[in-house]
């Protein structure tokens, strides 16, 4: 009640969340303790609370009772091929499967001034669906299903949505959502699990254009029930087009399948122009029940389904396809009606914007999955075909991440990000290529100097990382005059944080190969890049000091400790495979530039306590940077490097009193007072949530942003969730677990479905790419390394090393790894559970002030030969024969 008592009455807080479903975390605070309208040092955290961070629980669970359904949005079609969204009620919404390629999801004003952005009102590049998130209402086509339930003589039709339920319980848990219905007089047990296929390692499965529906009935009572499961999809093709255009019309269809049955939603015309519409193409609606009865246009269904049409508008224009199941239920048995919706827009389209400039016809005309399908139907067919090992496999994955001694909330929020792969900001053309806005609709040509912060679909996806190097970075994008990699693929120039942040990525995909082809076959394209690196330090120190564009959209001038940090590790990556090319002059070259470069940096860009920006002598604070400024991104270089297993790039305690400030200074446990007192910001965090504003002025500096009136400024007294997962990461890395927790945990709960959509972490629009860093945080919790050339890998955990079990992805297959410890001995497991490991070295921490006597390595229950080298904590335990561990099998280490 202080804290509460604390927050109402300060007038600097206004507009926050004090909700029963988000607790209160910290204080009490008086304003005397906010000098200049900096955070306290002390955040005064509730013990309790930062004590449950800790805690396995259980999962996020969202409930109809506590209003927590209504903005719940999360993606359930394959990857690359639009965004459907799921509803916390089991509706299908959004539907932006029709190649609009808006800003944002759903393109939105607010008439909101934005002070220094010179705007008198804001769209969702500044946080529109922030302040005010779409809802499950909005949905341009009908869709649903309904329960008839006959049960004591009495006919009873209820639909899956929150109005017909006593309660809605929605679970969350990407790439598979649960969802529980409840009525207290009814002796049924409903759930809805609702995926796309997603299986790490196989971007061909995971990227079909299609949802499962799969409805789970358990007859709870003493007495028979039956049951039809009736479901409905409305014919919305041409979408958009069709209130443009004449001469088309929209047919059902019944769909002739060996594997299902089902309707296709087809649209023909007269119109040639429609043929390319990017709304033009078809769907199907169909069901694995084999006794289930379709019914193409529910307009001519019948008196059986005609009860269900009092819950649809039905249209000459727009008929209706219905599929029911039907089900009688002894006492306790239950049955699984499974249902796919596909979808085949297939005409890709960015309208009036920067793709349609410089990009081949043959790159950018159809998507993906149309190599490999004709229709719609197709792909149900297809999914039908093989749906019990889709869905196992989903499923398989599913139960591998969260079935782990880590926190439910802490594995959900380091992972759904990858559900940014399955919107609308990301596309995979007819050739292969990958291709991304920065956040749905904003931004276009897969950034560099923002997908370098997104660590997950290279350890999830490698292939399409793999590819996107070689294809792109190293293709399309890249100068080979000079090793610029272009930022924004065709036509566009340099960034240097995308330079060196791309170099750090080409050495990470590598590590993820099972050959190291990537290396070998573009070693003299991949030095040039490096080469473009060192050249941009025009004094010869180090240390970069060419104006050049960055993540922060502006040429700054000087020596910039973020960014010379990411170019030392980016050319330190650079050494290293200079090393594996046996390139030994290269390698003495870059060598030489990291060590001039991180003893000029620690020396000349540290003040003391943090790392700061140096101005250029000549220029001075003209232009717009960080200065004194304690900037979130400081040392980002030491991050990426922990990524990848490069070690230590910066001096350790340099590092250390780096993050301390920028937990000191910029973390606040409630952003208010601080966004109150610098306006300017956009909308990523309000009055009552916490997080780590980007930079804070400590020593309380003139002008500590330069100048010029730049609009770029407000960037630094917003909170972006991307930039906050990358130091989570690092901080996790270098063992400030609590403060890791804390800040993701801040995250997460900003994302709570009481406010807005869990699914969808927004910065200059939705679904944005750069929060896909997340999943560094889980790497570095793991204390994971690997190397998938030369088959080693390497685990060191952050939280509960003596019993602990978490998930991890390699170059050919992906598994669970397990360990316990103690003072006298050491056990672990690594478990392959899909593809295969191929290992000639694995790295375990012990942590014991013991050394190890003995080591024991079995292959399943097979002994094999080992040596071994402790090196602090570490043993570092080499096979006699590479091990290839295939599915199903283990390979399980014991210490004394």
């Amino acid at each position: 009640m202080k804290r509460r008592k604390f927050f109402k009455s300060s007038a600097l807080l206004t507009g926050g969340f004090l909700t029963a479903q988000i607790p209160l975390i910290a204080g009490p605070f008086e304003l005397s303790e906010f000098p200049h309208f900096v955070f306290p040092s002390d955040k005064k955290l509730d013990p309790k609370w930062v004590e449950s961070l800790y805690k396995r629980e259980k999962p996020t669970i969202y409930l109809k009772t506590k209003n927590e359904l209504r903005y719940i949005g999360m993606p359930v079609g394959g990857i690359c091929c639009g965004t459907l969204y799921l509803g916390g009620d089991g509706r299908l919404w959004l539907w932006d499967i029709f190649n609009q390629n808006t800003l944002g999801i759903l393109p939105k004003v607010l008439p909101i001034k934005l002070e220094g952005f010179n705007v008198k009102e804001i769209n969702n590049t500044h946080g529109t669906l922030y302040l005010k998130p779409a809802t499950e209402d909005i949905s341009p086509i009908q869709q649903g299903f309904a329960l008839k339930i006959k049960y004591n003589g009495d006919e009873i039709i209820k639909r899956l949505h929150q109005d017909d339920w006593n309660e809605i319980i929605f679970e969350g848990t990407y790439p598979v959502a649960t969802i529980t219905y409840i009525d207290k007089k009814m002796p049924l047990q409903i759930k809805l699990k609702a995926f796309s296929p997603f299986i790490p390692g196989d971007a061909y499965n995971s990227g079909l254009p299609a949802t499962v529906q799969s409805i789970s009935i358990k007859n709870a009572s003493k007495e028979d029930i039956s049951v039809d499961v009736v479901g409905w999809l409305e014919n919305k093709m041409l979408l958009y087009s069709a209130k443009q255009k004449s001469g088309w019309t929209r047919e059902n269809k019944i769909l002739n399948s060996e594997f299902c049955n089902g309707i296709t939603l087809e649209c023909t015309n007269d119109n040639k122009e429609l043929s390319n519409a990017p709304d033009y193409g078809n769907m199907a609606f169909s069901t694995l029940v084999k006794n289930a009865v379709c019914a193409p246009d529910l307009s001519n269904s019948g008196n059986q389904l005609k009860p269900i049409n009092e819950f649809i508008k039905l249209s000459e224009n727009s008929p209706v396809a219905a599929i029911t199941t039907s089900h009688h239920l002894k006492p306790g048995q239950s049955e699984t009606a499974d249902f796919i919706i596909s979808w085949y827009t297939p005409n890709v389209s960015f309208p009036d914007s920067p793709p349609n400039q410089g990009m081949t016809v043959e790159d950018a005309n159809f998507h993906y999955y149309t190599k490999n399908f004709p229709d719609a139907a197709a792909v149900a067919g297809y999914i039908a075909g093989k749906f019990t090992s889709l869905r196992d496999q989903t499923f398989l994955w599913h139960r591998n991440w969260y079935e782990s001694t880590l926190p439910w909330w802490f594995l959900e929020r380091t992972f759904l990000n990858i559900s940014t792969l399955a919107t609308s900001t990301t596309h995979r053309f007819e050739s292969g290529r990958f291709y991304a806005w920065e956040g749905a609709g904003c931004c276009h040509g897969t950034c560099t100097h923002v997908y370098q912060y997104a660590q997950a679909m290279s350890r999830i996806f490698p292939e399409l990382e793999r590819d996107e190097r070689e294809r792109v970075d190293l293709g399309i994008g890249f100068d080979d005059a000079t090793g610029m990699i272009r930022i924004r693929g065709e036509k566009t120039g340099p960034s240097i944080d995308g330079q060196a942040g791309t170099v750090l990525r080409i050495y990470r995909e590598y590590l993820m190969s099972k050959d190291g082809l990537i290396l070998k076959n573009n070693w003299d394209k991949i030095k040039k890049a490096v080469e473009f690196i060192m050249l941009q330090d025009k004094n010869k120190d180090g240390m970069l000091d060419t104006p050049m564009e960055n993540t922060l959209d502006a040429l700054w001038s000087g020596e910039i400790s973020w960014l010379v940090g990411l170019c030392i590790a980016g050319v330190r990556a650079g050494q290293v495979m200079a090393e594996e090319m046996d390139d030994s002059a290269f390698s003495s070259r870059c060598l030489e530039f990291i060590e001039k470069g991180r003893k000029n940096m620690e020396g000349s860009l540290f003040n003391g306590e943090y790392f700061i920006h140096r101005p250029d002598p000549a220029e001075g604070k003209k232009g717009v940077g960080s200065y004194n400024t304690c900037h979130i991104d400081q040392v980002y270089g030491q991050a990426w490097a922990w990524q990848v297993g490069l070690g230590r790039v910066l001096d350790k305690e340099k590092t250390m009193s780096a993050l301390k400030a920028l937990w000191k200074y910029n973390y606040m446990p409630d952003v208010g007072p601080y966004i109150k007192a610098h306006p300017g910001g956009r909308f990523y965090a309000l009055a009552g949530e916490g997080g780590m504003v980007m930079n804070t002025n400590p020593k309380m500096d003139d002008k500590p942003y330069g100048e010029a009136k730049a609009w770029q400024i407000g960037y630094f007294s917003e909170c972006m969730s991307g930039f906050e997962h990358q130091v989570a990461a690092h901080m996790m890395a270098e063992g400030m677990i609590e403060e890791s927790l804390i800040l993701t945990r801040s995250i997460h709960d900003r994302y709570h479905a009481y406010k807005r959509n869990p699914f969808n972490e927004i910065e200059c629009s939705d679904h944005y790419a750069r929060a896909m860093a997340s999943y560094g945080t889980f790497i570095s919790v793991c204390g994971f390394t690997y190397h998938g050339p030369r088959g080693e890998i390497g685990f060191a955990p952050r939280i509960n090393p003596e019993n602990f079990k978490a998930p991890f992805t390699a170059a050919e297959g992906w598994g669970s790894y397990s360990q316990q410890r103690n003072e006298k001995e050491f056990s672990s497991k690594i478990i392959v559970q899909y593809g295969q490991l191929k290992l000639n070295e694995i790295t375990v921490d012990l942590d014991i002030k013991q050394a190890a006597k003995n080591v024991q390595v079995f292959h399943n229950y097979k002994a094999g030969s080992c040596s071994f080298e402790q090196i602090g904590t570490k043993c570092v335990i080499r096979l006699k024969d590479t091990a290839l561990i295939e599915k199903g099998n283990f390979l399980s280490v014991k210490v004394s």
